[in-house]
């Protein structure tokens, strides 16, 4: 069961969160909010969509896990975008990454629905999609959180069979949904992805021994506090939005990689950034259950890479700060196909950064659906494998 969002009835099937009551006064935001800069930000996509509230219930039947609890009993609801396809085309889902939402895809949507049905995903917790009260006490809970969530909405979506791309920590969540639920992954995309490397990596010292400063210990403190860059945005109230002005001007702009945006890609990314980022705090309480200080994951998906059951292909920005070794080791382990991409003139945000290239690398990574003979297919000029 889902709800359609229609362009005259922008947001009001959010209107009935009992949480939008209580987010102070002084943070210019709200649910309708999310959903109106969204719909400004896809004013730049050409291809046509149908955005929903996919309804996943209160939880999965007899589960025991937290992703559901809260003071209310009320349905939780997984916000995606669908967009106009060709008739049989392979089905695309997106999963964002921390701190953000499926509108970071925006520069990337025209193109990946030439050859995909593509559905991007606000996971729960995040974007316009249900916000519960983060109850989870430990890494196992806070994985099933989104796993089990995701799992809902393909239920409830009626999906068995779609290529599965995930972003940074949504690389992370859809490598740990594909190890669970292989049967429904036909292809795994991992874009700089989160969560190949512990603090038992040769390469964690250095964080180590920063820990031991005062400074480290006080990040590191914060860190376990669960201090996250948007209780900084909504602190600031009235004065958040120019923040975020500031981080995507300077990421995407002064200090990019790669393309930078136009006037108009940086007003309205803005915009949305801001309102996903000071709604009520859910799925950003994740971070401290999954990831150590200094970003080393607390149950490492190199340690189940020999468990792999999904073809998959890692894709990295040259200026990455996600070290692709991580996907190299892992390799090594892998009983399945893969194979690791890399795009020049990219930072983290590839397909922002550079999306041509990254366009190129999705279609390579996917060929076996579009083209017959794909073994004697040859790697796009420009990109490089690792």
């Amino acid at each position: 069961m889902s709800e359609t969002i229609r362009e005259n009835d922008v947001g009001s099937t959010l209107k009935t969160s009992r949480s939008s009551r209580f987010w102070p006064r002084w943070i210019p935001t709200s649910v309708d909010d999310i959903i109106a800069a969204e719909k400004r930000l896809l004013s730049v996509v050409k291809t046509g969509y149908v955005q929903e509230h996919v309804n996943i219930g209160s939880g999965p039947p007899g589960s025991k896990v937290r992703w559901f609890r809260s003071a209310s009993s009320e349905p939780r609801f997984i916000h995606s975008v669908t967009f106009d396809s060709k008739p049989d085309a392979p089905t695309l889902v997106m999963i964002h990454g921390y701190a953000a939402s499926q509108g970071f895809f925006f520069r990337n949507f025209d193109v990946l629905a030439y050859r995909f049905r593509v559905i991007a995903v606000d996971q729960l917790g995040w974007g316009a999609s249900s916000r519960p009260d983060f109850t989870c006490k430990s890494t196992e809970e806070t994985e099933a959180w989104f796993i089990d969530s995701f799992e809902e909405w393909r239920k409830a979506k009626n999906l068995s069979n779609f290529i599965l791309l995930g972003h940074s920590f949504g690389g992370y969540v859809a490598a740990k949904y594909a190890l669970k639920h292989p049967e429904h992954v036909q292809h795994l995309i991992l874009v700089g992805s989160a969560g190949f490397s512990s603090e038992s990596d040769a390469k964690s010292e250095r964080i180590t021994r920063f820990r031991a400063t005062w400074k480290g210990a006080v990040l590191n403190h914060l860190w376990e506090s669960n201090f996250t860059p948007q209780k900084l945005v909504r602190g600031l109230g009235p004065w958040g939005p120019n923040i975020v002005r500031k981080y995507t001007s300077a990421r995407f702009g002064t200090h990019s990689t790669g393309e930078i945006l136009t006037e108009e890609e940086s007003t309205l990314l803005t915009d949305y950034v801001y309102h996903t980022l000071a709604a009520k705090a859910s799925g950003e309480l994740c971070l401290k259950y999954i990831f150590s200080f200094g970003a080393f994951a607390r149950m490492p998906l190199l340690l189940s890479a020999s468990e792999w059951k999904v073809s998959t292909t890692f894709i990295y920005g040259f200026e990455d700060w996600m070290n692709y070794q991580g996907a190299q080791e892992a390799r090594k382990h892998m009983k399945v196909p893969c194979e690791i991409i890399r795009v020049p003139r990219a930072g983290h945000f590839v397909f922002i950064d550079n999306p041509t290239a990254f366009h190129s690398a999705v279609f390579y990574a996917c060929r076996r659906f579009f083209i017959p003979d794909s073994d004697n297919e040859s790697l796009p000029k420009g990109l490089t494998f690792a």
